[in-house]
């Protein structure tokens, strides 16, 4: 698989709050693509609420929180996309999911340089950050060969225990 087989398609607020409704078929028309349940499962619900909340608060961040969903071949394998705007020293968060049926065949690594790609092209970012689980083991091994660097640890109230990892946006720059 290379980087080129995959593509992003805009999942906007108002996909996301189809999908909050239980809406598979709105957030599908929405969206152009076809949308599985694994946008419908609760994990995928809190992040829906979490970012059309974020966006409410503050809708001039609204291109940084829109999510993009992953399309393979037509198949809609996962979504992608950053926390939010760079901050004051120009780091971006990402975080990305693949469904669990699409997985271990490389979409997380094409996912993760689609967004590496993106937050290069972005002037104000100068830092992407990932944070991944101790015990997550595919996700430590998703950013292997990317150049991210641990930067520590921190406590998320919904993953609990994370290590910070960091990269360049523009390495050698």
């Amino acid at each position: 698989m290379n980087d080129e087989s995959i593509r992003f398609a805009e999942l906007s607020g108002e996909a996301m709050s189809a999908l909050l409704d239980g809406d598979l078929s709105a957030a599908r028309a929405i969206a152009g693509v076809a949308l599985t349940d694994c946008f419908l499962t609760d994990r995928a619900r809190w992040l829906w609420r979490y970012r059309l909340g974020q966006m409410a608060a503050d809708p001039g961040r609204a291109r940084w929180m829109v999510r993009q969903v992953v399309v393979v071949e037509g198949l809609v394998v996962g979504h992608a996309g950053f926390h939010g705007p760079p901050d004051e020293a120009g780091m971006v968060e990402i975080g990305y999911s693949i469904a669990p049926p699409f997985r271990r065949r490389g979409y997380a690594r094409a996912t993760l340089a689609e967004l590496l790609r993106r937050a290069a092209a972005e002037p104000a970012v100068t830092t992407v950050r990932a944070t991944i689980g101790p015990d997550n083991a595919a996700s430590l091994a998703t950013i292997a060969g990317f150049g991210f660097t641990e930067a520590g640890e921190q406590w998320d109230e919904e993953d609990g225990l994370e290590i910070v990892f960091e990269v360049p946006a523009r390495p050698g720059a």
